[in-house]
């Protein structure tokens, strides 16, 4: 079984993870180098990375919960989640082990 499967929650997943990382390199990396070090281009660049990957986890976010048919509540959250540092990362978790719970089911009941 793939990591990141090629499905809107597989797809979903992965940028989860990558706006996550993108989210931490803009707090610890680029934040840092403006503030103590007088480098404003590092955020320029970083925020605009993020930026992107951050419309993506919303378009991603919104392709997954429509095709599972998860309600509002639930997407609002994994929406608020991506607003928390490491909170994208929870996301992906728990994602993955759904995934792990359903294929355990599904093998068991074959």
């Amino acid at each position: 079984m793939n990591y990141f499967t090629n499905t809107p929650v597989g797809r979903f997943r992965l940028i989860a993870v990558i706006e996550g990382v993108s989210y931490l390199a803009l707090l610890l990396i680029a934040m840092p180098l403006k503030y103590f070090y007088a480098s404003p281009m590092a955020v320029t660049y970083t925020g605009w990375v993020h930026g992107l990957f951050f419309m993506l986890y919303i378009v991603t976010l919104q392709k997954a919960a429509s095709e599972k048919g998860w309600p509002f509540k639930r997407t609002f959250v994994f929406f608020l989640l991506s607003l928390v540092p490491f909170g994208s990362f929870w996301v992906d978790r728990k994602l993955h082990r759904e995934e792990k719970e359903a294929l355990a089911v599904s093998t068991k009941n074959a």
